[in-house]
């Protein structure tokens, strides 16, 4: 595996130390609906995983030892292959026992009684139902016909949970939430991925710091008392925050997943984005923190000035062909040579590099 030069010492002791807070899988862009604002282009036939890659990606996640405390099983939508999702399920409880929680996001269309008893017995004490918003097909109006099916079952609605922090943690009781992309939703908008760029529903506040609350990259490779340790997952590449980078971190089919967060966390780049301060990414080759900012508003997303300094500046950085990967990044490379800025920005790089 690449080793970066050794930057900071304090980095290199931040992995492994305590189990994983959250690790967030999405084993299938296959989905029931093609809704406009999805930030992995998930639809009917979409890429997913197979069973054989599925047991890969789970023999390179942390050994039990270092079980973390939830893993949260997205989609797509996860029932519209129920023999993956349970196939995921079992395999993962036969690793980690009852030493992690395992929890469920899914948009609620596909779920009646007989199949939520299948997801219980295998093991999951949590549900998020993640489609009360004006995006997806029904717009909440299955609401109140789920939340009745899922308190039969004896499961206790809990909203604050939807949030799920350092300070609180869901207990292993039989649960659920309920909510959508709404602009009270706590990502604060639409992530520029996915078929929420191609239909221009993406959050346009491009001082807006996606990095720094949760789900973005804030303590991705720990360290950080105040933010949850969470990686996600896309089928199986491994990336430090949910709406991914402009490449992988790893590929979990072949890499561990401890081994690989140790080995980029060495570098100062990924230390930013650790940080939750994706504007300090350039800081060690000499690009300021203004010129970020003037990159990230003529971009309109500070994901996309991350995704360009990724491909015009990262030394490391090779281009990402996969299909789960791809659906996370529609937004053309090309973009990032058109939407140029005027001259006296270009100098005000120029002269804080020099």
């Amino acid at each position: 595996m690449r080793r970066f030069p050794k930057f900071e010492l304090a980095y290199l002791l931040i992995s492994n130390r305590m189990p994983l807070d959250s690790l967030y899988w999405v084993i299938t862009h296959n989905c029931n609906d093609r809704c406009d604002h999805c930030y992995n282009s998930s639809r009917p036939k979409a890429v997913e995983l197979t069973i054989p890659e599925a047991r890969a990606v789970i023999e390179h996640f942390p050994p039990v030892e270092d079980a973390p405390l939830r893993i949260v099983l997205s989609g797509g939508e996860p029932l519209v292959n129920c023999k993956l999702l349970y196939f995921c399920l079992d395999a993962l409880y036969d690793k980690y026992g009852e030493h992690t929680q395992y929890m469920l996001q899914t948009n609620g269309d596909l779920l009646t009684p007989e199949i939520l008893d299948e997801i219980l017995a295998h093991h999951v004490t949590r549900i998020d139902i993640a489609s009360l918003d004006r995006f997806h097909k029904h717009k909440g109006a299955r609401a109140e016909l789920l939340k009745s099916m899922l308190e039969a079952k004896g499961m206790i609605f809990d909203n604050e949970g939807a949030l799920i922090s350092k300070t609180r943690l869901t207990k292993p009781t039989l649960t659920f939430s309920m909510w959508g992309a709404n602009e009270d939703f706590w990502i604060g908008g639409n992530w520029a991925r996915g078929r929420a760029v191609q239909t221009n529903v993406m959050l346009r506040r491009p001082l807006h710091n996606f990095c720094a609350i949760p789900s973005g990259a804030r303590g991705f490779a720990g360290g950080k008392d105040d933010a949850m340790q969470e990686v996600a997952v896309q089928l199986y590449n491994l990336y430090p925050c949910c709406p991914g980078t402009r490449m992988p971190i790893a590929d979990l089919r072949y890499e561990d997943l401890h081994a690989a967060i140790e080995a980029v966390i060495q570098h100062p780049m990924w230390q930013a984005l650790n940080d939750g301060e994706p504007f300090k990414m350039g800081l060690y080759k000499g690009i300021s923190e203004d010129y970020a900012k003037s990159r990230a508003q003529a971009l309109g997303n500070i994901c996309l000035w991350c995704d360009e300094f990724f491909e015009k500046h990262y030394e490391h950085f090779k281009p990402n062909f996969s299909a789960p990967h791809l659906n996370l990044h529609t937004f053309p490379s090309q973009q990032f040579v058109t939407l140029e800025l005027p001259p006296s920005l270009h100098s005000s790089r120029d002269s804080s590099q020099s």
